[in-house]
Parts: C-alpha cells; structure tokens; sequence
C-alpha cells in the first residue's frame, strides 16, 4: 500500500509542477497589464491537481486502465476568472498566440456560445504542456477553464450538487439550478453594458492606489533619513488630499516627496545635465 501511494505521487509530480508553472505564466501576465496601468482581461486564477481518489473513480466510470491516465485530460486544472464575457475570449486569444511555443492546444470548447442543457457556462481548452523533470521533459495534459465570476459561482454550486446526489440531481433541483443559470448569464450581460464605466472606475481606483503606496514609501525614507519634521509636513498636506485631492494634485505631492531625497535629485540634475549636452537636431 505504501509503495502504491508512493507510485502515485510520483506520477502526479510532473502534473503540480505544470500548475504551478501555468499559475506563475497567468499571474505574470494580469501583472504586466496593472504595472501598465492597463485593464487586465485576468481577474484571478486558481489550480489543482486532482485527488488520487477523483482520478481512480473516474478510471472506473469511464474504463480507463491506470497505465493509462497519461490520456486524462483535466488531472491538471487551471482556472482563469475574468469579469465580464468579452474578456474570456481575449484570455482565450492569449492562450492562442502561445500555442506552438511553450504549449500546445490540442481543443477547445465554448460552453458560452453553447451552454450545456443543465446551464452550465465556461471555455475549456485542452493543451499539452512541456514539464522539464529530473528524468527529462515529460509532456501533461491540462484543462484550462476560462469563465466570468457568475459563472465559477454558478459552476461551483453545480458541482457541490451534482456530487451530493451522485449526478442524479433531482428533477426540482435540477430546475431551480437552471432559472439561477439563467440568472447569472443576464448578471453578466447587464455588467457586460456598463463594462467601460466599470473599468474606467477601477483603473482610476488602481491608479491612486498606486500613488498613495509610492507617497507613503517615500515618506518613510525621509523618515529613515532623520527627516522627520519635513515627513510629517508632507503627510498632513497627504492627508487633506487623500479626501478630497485629485490625482494630479497627488502626482505633484509625490514628485515634491521625491524631490526632497538626494538619490532622486542627483538623477534629476544628470538628466539635466544631459539634456544640456546633447546637440540640437
């Protein structure tokens, strides 16, 4: 039994190691979006691998033999949350521009253009993942799962359900999961039409959130430096704008914050500097 546990855990390395990688490739992109201060069509994303005991139950369901789980494709999952429809699709167009590189789709299938009957809504993708392993590359498929907020919601409800009953959901349930699918698909749709006030509103909320760190930063060099008096100048003047201030009028406290810091002003003075060497074209 210890060997055969043992046996297991090794064949699932190579599958944790291709969600961790996926998980770090999804993260880097939504963050050179923000650091651009750019909308990013990647809300969140979340991945597993499954239990040794979800694996063995659906060999038995579907007749596969163990030596074959090569062939099952969602041992390793990935899920990539966005927040509204339009977005999926160009998570979807980023997974495409990529395929032939450090992945490979093998299909795929839009669940959103064509719902399942029970209501279920999401885009699966199929690739095949190169993992470099102690014992050279070994090739994984994974299931990738690109859906809006409603729809994980409404996916994870189902799922919860459908594995009380054992997929034998009853007839009123399986009704009332049906009118909450709908649901979901007019929340997205109304989100989908005010999507750009939406959006503005976030990068304008990321934005200041941005500055404030950068000013609160730079306060506590000046504190470091034994610049006390002048910090705490700045942060009463940070405190009226923080209220009321506009973003311009935080940019400029920032760049006065900045200003008062020797290691920013020599930068200034060489770009100055520079400038003023460099010939007229």
């Amino acid at each position: 039994m210890e060997h055969k546990v043992r046996e297991w855990k090794q064949i699932l390395i190579p599958y944790e190691q291709a969600v961790e990688e996926l998980k770090v490739k999804f993260k880097a992109i939504r963050k050179e979006y923000r650091d651009m201060n750019e909308y990013s069509p990647i809300e969140f994303i979340t991945g597993r691998v499954k239990r040794i005991s979800s694996i063995l139950e659906k060999c038995k369901r579907y007749n596969i033999p163990e030596e074959n789980i090569d062939e099952m494709e969602d041992i390793a999952g990935i899920r990539v949350m966005c927040q509204f429809i339009d977005d999926i699709y160009k998570v979807v167009d980023l997974i495409r521009a990529r395929d032939g590189k450090d992945l490979k789709i093998v299909y795929e299938k839009d669940y959103i253009g064509n719902p399942k009957d029970s209501g279920y809504k999401s885009y699966h993708i199929i690739i095949s993942y190169p993992v470099q392993t102690a014992f050279g590359t070994k090739e994984v498929l994974a299931e990738l799962q690109i859906r809006t907020l409603a729809m994980n919601f409404w996916a994870t409800i189902e799922h919860s359900l459908n594995y009380k009953y054992q997929d034998k959901l009853p007839l009123d349930i399986k009704a009332r999961l049906k009118k909450t699918a709908d649901a979901a698909a007019m929340l997205d749709l109304e989100m989908s039409d005010i999507r750009n006030e939406i959006i503005r509103a976030q990068l304008m909320f990321e934005q200041k959130s941005n500055l404030v760190s950068d000013i609160m930063e730079n306060l506590e060099v000046l504190i470091s430096l034994g610049r006390k008096a002048e910090a705490f100048e700045f942060q009463e003047r940070f405190d009226l704008l923080w209220e009321n201030g506009s973003e311009k009028e935080l940019e400029e406290l920032l760049h006065e914050i900045k200003l008062t810091l020797p290691r920013f002003r020599m930068f200034e003075n060489a770009d100055r500097d520079h400038g003023a060497e460099s010939p007229n074209l």
